[in-house]
């Protein structure tokens, strides 16, 4: 049977490019290199995308970016095409299908996936509508809110709102309340706020990743997650819970496990986690997903489920929680990989 052109894209312009450059190392070591011919494309920081064709051990360490191995191409929008061109030979690299291995904005919200329905070009995950839905946490609320799934309470806000008015409008939420930045990923930008004295702060810090923030109200609850893998008909993953010494699951706790943990499955009964598989399989349809995603809840003292968000491409390192979930129920990570890659051609 012939090869597939399978082209993994990694990096990207975005404060999540280095955790990009760790997934996409999994994802190349683990894919089937006898049933696919997999090609490399590095977008750099600064968003110019690049055919790769060096080592593979340069692109976790952030040294890929070498004019020995690499080349400018674009993604042709000419559906004849169906792939990339070189720029400096014009050169055509047809392509059966893209997996985005790319984090946070420019990559995970919509705009690669938008350029490869232009150009007819199948891919791995989540199309254009559903990317930008679950990425904008105000908007993914909403949506799940009119569902009858609770999320929390929470306010939106742009550089034109005055100071003076962010605080009179979070005034009634109670502390700690968080301040995020309403398109950032991997915990980039988020304060927990204990006391209005820190809130200023939080605000300026923020505003540094995106230019509208959200300000939500705290759950006193732990955070669990799931993994979902399918278009039509999806099968869940193992509930997973994060169990937090102090503060919140940051970057560093995300990607250190300093003081956290994993607990994998979940430590509470069966019949509660699924409820929870349920509820997440419920915002997954509602928020239009396909392919895969993590959703993300809060489970409260009280049994109450509370949604916080969902990763269209969640990390995705061999021990990272989306693969670690559908381990725990026999897949491999290769064969999450194929199972992808089947879901995203036959769409």
């Amino acid at each position: 049977m012939k090869k597939r052109n399978v082209a993994i894209i990694f990096g990207g312009c975005s404060s999540e490019y280095s955790v990009s450059l760790m997934s996409a190392t999994s994802v190349i070591e683990n894919i089937k290199k006898e049933k696919y011919n997999v090609i490399l494309v590095g977008i750099t920081k600064e968003g110019n995308f690049k055919l790769y064709k060096g080592p593979i051990e340069n692109i976790p360490n952030d040294t890929w970016n070498q004019s020995q191995y690499t080349e400018k191409v674009t993604i042709s929008c000419n559906r004849e095409d169906h792939g990339l061109i070189k720029l400096a030979s014009h050169e055509k690299v047809h392509l059966d299908i893209v997996f985005p291995v790319l984090h946070g904005r420019n990559g995970e919200d919509g705009r690669l996936q938008g350029l490869l329905e232009l150009a007819n070009i199948p891919y791995v995950g989540c199309e254009s509508l559903s990317s930008a839905l679950c990425m904008d946490k105000y908007k993914a609320h909403e949506l799940v809110r009119n569902t009858n799934i609770k999320v929390p309470e929470s306010f939106i806000f742009t550089h034109q709102d005055s100071f003076e008015k962010i605080k009179e409008k979070v005034q009634n939420l109670n502390y700690p309340i968080f301040v995020k930045p309403l398109t950032s990923g991997s915990s980039y930008g988020i304060t927990k706020v204990e006391e209005e004295v820190q809130l200023q702060e939080a605000v300026t810090y923020a505003y540094e990743f995106d230019s509208t923030i959200i300000i939500e109200e705290g759950i006193d609850g732990f955070e669990v997650g799931c993994a979902i893998l399918g278009n039509e008909n999806p099968i869940i993953g193992e509930v997973d819970e994060i169990e937090l010494q102090e503060g919140f699951f940051d970057f560093q706790e995300k990607y250190n496990l300093i003081t956290s943990k994993i607990i994998l499955p979940a430590r509470i009964p069966l019949k509660e986690r699924t409820r929870i598989k349920e509820t997440a399989l419920k915002i997954y349809k509602t928020l239009g997903c396909q392919g895969f995603a993590r959703v993300d809840m809060f489970y409260t003292k009280d049994a109450q489920i509370i949604f916080n968000e969902v990763n269209t491409i969640p990390g995705f390192t061999s021990h990272s929680r989306y693969p670690s979930m559908l381990k725990e129920i026999g897949y491999t990570f290769s064969d999450i990989i194929d199972k992808l890659i089947e879901l995203g051609q036959s769409r």
